[in-house]
């Protein structure tokens, strides 16, 4: 099998010698080549036609979202981005993957030497899921070539948020993501209106971003985002996010839901994990959850989810045409988990009709 062809974009010499030497210590990857700055990069994807590019987010002579949004536009690739652990530095990275970006890694500000070589396995795990994935050109819309579904009905945010008929507080919307999520999560939560049941949300991310990741989403959608804070009450018009490297899960208290976020150890590889949420929502919410997959890579989840529809809710996939990395949702869908299996920029209007009316039927019934 052909080895995954990388070339490593950054600035630091000794970042693009530890990146190197870490790709080249795998069995199934090979850097081919090494750019200081991205127009030495952008000769070099042409000379040489990498399968992923790994790149650092500032650069001298072109900062790293300016190449990306060239890159995506004119040769869309794989590119996993090298980040730093900032406030600044996740502002930059979110809008990195707004703009293509498959997936980060986040350096540490000092001793970046150790701090990458103990990242060495996400890393590689990272530009291996990358190099799998779907790479959507920029400003081009998810392909919709799903069974039964008509692309000229599937258009993004189909309908303005208008409010709900009376929804039972007990409503609780519980979704799950990972590679390509950010995304995905604020495509879904956009339409929602201002008096939605409350969301609660599990996307693998590491500390330090999720705060950018949730106020960034509070600044686009008619409904509140913030991240999960332990023993709070879920209320209507609010979306909660698992603080990143911390598990979030749904408890009780008397009438109300709570939120619980906790440093117990990780599971599925992942802290936080969607398997830890799900798991919480069938055993507290039952039949009033409705639940979502959405892209990701592996397995967390799957199992949940089942347990969840086992449990009474409703829950909906995402297909694997609007996946970045159709795993998760393949998992579930192979639990049986799924009731629907529907393109991304359908699952919003699909969650409101079933939460306005009594649905008349399913269109893709597992």
């Amino acid at each position: 099998m052909p080895k995954i062809r990388v070339v490593v974009v950054d600035d630091s010499a000794l970042v693009r010698s530890l990146l190197s030497e870490i790709i080249n210590r795998q069995h199934d990857m090979q850097c081919v080549g090494a750019a200081a700055d991205p127009l030495v990069a952008r000769e070099m994807i042409r000379e040489l036609n990498p399968d992923v590019i790994t790149l650092d987010v500032e650069m001298p002579r072109m900062d790293g979202l300016e190449f990306l949004s060239r890159l995506m536009r004119l040769r869309p690739m794989p590119v996993v981005m090298v980040s730093t652990l900032t406030e600044q530095g996740a502002e930059i990275t979110l809008r990195a993957l707004e703009l293509g970006a498959i997936d980060f890694v986040a350096k540490p500000r000092i001793g970046v030497s150790q701090g990458l070589n103990e990242l060495a396995s996400d890393i590689v795990d990272k530009i291996r899921v990358a190099a799998a994935a779907q790479v959507r050109r920029l400003g081009a819309a998810p392909r919709q070539e799903s069974a039964g579904v008509n692309p000229a009905a599937a258009v993004s945010h189909a309908r303005p948020a208008a409010p709900l008929p009376r929804v039972s507080t007990e409503k609780i919307i519980c979704i799950g993501a990972s590679t390509g999520g950010t995304e995905a999560i604020r495509e879904v939560l956009v339409p929602m209106p201002a008096d939605a049941p409350a969301i609660v949300i599990t996307q693998h991310m590491p500390p330090g971003f999720t705060t950018s990741f949730a106020n960034r989403l509070d600044g686009l959608c008619k409904i509140r985002v913030a991240e999960a804070r332990d023993g709070e009450r879920i209320l209507p018009g609010h979306a909660y996010i698992a603080p990143g490297g911390r598990h979030l899960r749904i408890d009780r208290s008397g009438s109300n839901y709570v939120a619980v976020v906790e440093d117990t150890e990780p599971v599925n590889r992942h802290r936080p994990s969607v398997e830890v949420l799900f798991k919480s929502c069938a055993r507290v919410i039952g039949p009033n959850a409705i639940g979502i997959m959405l892209t990701g890579m592996g397995a967390d989840g799957a199992s949940a989810m089942r347990e969840m529809k086992d449990a009474g809710s409703y829950n909906y996939v995402q297909d694997e045409a609007s996946c970045v990395v159709f795993g998760m949702p393949r998992m579930a869908i192979q639990h049986g988990a799924a009731h629907e299996v529907l393109p991304l920029n359908q699952i919003a209007s699909a969650v409101l009709d079933r939460l306005a009316s009594a649905p008349a039927g399913v269109r893709h019934r597992i």
